[in-house]
C-alpha cells in the first residue's frame, strides 16, 4: 500500500514511515520541515517539501505520489502554547486540516487517519477513558483537534472516504533500531525532557504543578510507546472501516504514571538520582489522563509490544545517546 505521510517527517511521522517500510508498504512523506527534520526520513522514500496548508502543494504531492491513503500528523502540538497564541493553533491545526482533508477527497483518495489527540477530552471525571466519554477540551489545542475531527467525518461522510481518528494519550519512547526518535529543539514531552536532563543538557527536570487531586500529587499520563502507535496506524490502514464511515479510537497503554513515577523509572534505569525542581501548575494542564484502549484492541487486534514505562524510558535514553553521537560525530 502507497501511504502519504504529511507531516512525516516528524518524531511521530518518521517511526511510522519506518514502521510501514517493515511491513512492506510504501510510505512517502510530504513536511514543511518547519518542526520535522530532513534527517528523520527513511532514504530512499518519495519526499516532497511543501505546507498542508497550500492547496497547489497538497495536489503536486498526491498526484505525483498516488498513495492509496494519508495519514495526517502535521500539527502544532504545545498546550501551553496554545493558551497564549490560539490563532496559530486554529490555524495549523484547523484550517489546513480542511484543507488537506478536501485535496484528498478531490483526488481520490481510499483511505486516511488522522492524528489526534486525548486532549479533546479536556478533564473527565474519571481518569480511565473510552470513547464515550465526552470531548470537553479545555485548551485551544484541545478544540483545534476536535475541530478537525467533526470536518473529516463531514467530508469523508460526503466523499466516501474511509477514515479512521487515533486519540493519542501521550506518546515517547524511541524506535528500538534506533533508527529514529524524537528530535524536537525546546520539547516539552516529560519523557523527551528527563532523557536530556539525563544526558546532562539540562540542569534539572521541572515538575509543573505538586497539588493535583491525584496519588501524589502530580500529574497522571498515559504513556503509549512511538513503534505500538506507529502500528495502530498502520492496521487502521489494512483493516478499514465502511466508505463514508468514520471510526475513533483511543490510543495508549491502559496504565497511567504520575510525573514522579515516571521520574522514578529513569532513576532506576539510570541507577541515580534524577535532578528535579518543583514548579506551579502549567495553564490548561488536567491532572488525570489515562487510556481505555479496548475498542481498539477489540476492532483491530492491537496489542503494544514495548508497554512498560522502564521500556519506554530505555529507548528514550538509548535515542538520545545515539542522537547526540550523531550531532557530535
Amino acid at each position: 500500500m502507497k501511504i502519504l505521510l504529511v507531516g512525516g517527517a516528524g518524531y511521530i511521522g518518521s517511526a511510522i514511515a519506518f514502521h510501514l517500510l517493515d511491513q512492506g508498504h510504501e510510505p512517502g512523506v510530504f513536511d514543511d520541515f518547519s518542526s520535522g527534520s530532513r534527517q528523520a526520513v527513511p532514504a530512499g522514500v518519495f519526499l516532497k517539501e511543501g505546507d498542508c496548508g497550500d492547496e497547489t502543494a497538497v495536489g503536486q504531492a498526491l498526484d505525483a505520489f498516488r498513495p492509496d491513503a494519508v495519514i495526517q500528523l502535521a500539527a502544532a502540538v504545545r498546550v501551553d502554547e496554545s493558551m497564549t497564541n490560539p490563532r496559530k493553533y486554529y490555524f495549523n491545526n484547523t484550517t489546513k486540516s480542511l484543507n488537506l482533508f478536501q485535496a484528498c477527497a478531490v483526488h481520490g483518495v481510499r483511505d486516511i487517519v488522522f492524528s489526534s489527540t486525548a486532549a479533546v477530552y479536556g478533564e473527565p471525571a474519571r481518569e480511565l477513558i473510552d470513547e464515550t466519554v465526552p470531548t470537553l477540551p479545555v485548551n485551544p489545542y484541545g478544540h483545534s483537534k476536535l475541530a478537525s475531527e467533526f470536518m473529516l467525518k463531514d467530508i469523508a461522510r460526503v466523499s466516501g472516504m474511509r477514515a479512521t481518528i487515533l486519540l493519542y494519550f501521550n506518546v515517547a519512547g524511541a524506535d528500538p533500531k534506533m533508527r529514529t526518535g524524537q528530535r524536537t529543539l525546546e520539547a516539552t514531552h516529560l519523557v523527551k525532557v528527563a532523557s536530556e536532563v539525563a544526558a546532562g543538557l539540562r540542569p534539572f527536570l521541572s515538575i509543573f504543578g505538586t497539588d493535583y487531586p491525584t496519588r501524589d500529587g502530580t500529574c497522571v499520563r498515559d504513556y503509549v510507546h512511538v513503534m505500538d502507535l506507529a502500528h495502530a496506524h498502520a492496521l487502521a490502514l489494512v483493516k478499514p472501516g465502511a466508505a463514508g464511515e468514520t471510526r475513533i479510537f483511543n490510543c495508549g497503554n491502559g496504565t497511567g504514571h504520575s510525573v514522579r513515577e515516571v521520574v522514578k523509572a529513569f532513576e532506576k534505569v539510570l541507577r541515580k538520582p534524577l535532578p528535579t525542581r518543583d514548579m506551579p501548575r502549567r495553564a490548561g494542564d488536567p491532572p488525570a489522563l489515562a487510556c481505555d484502549s479496548t475498542k481498539l484492541k477489540r476492532a483491530l487486534g492491537w496489542a503494544p509490544q514495548h508497554g512498560s514505562i522502564e521500556t519506554i524510558v530505555e529507548t528514550a535514553l538509548a535515542w538520545e545517546q545515539t542522537l547526540r553521537h550523531k550531532m557530535t560525530g
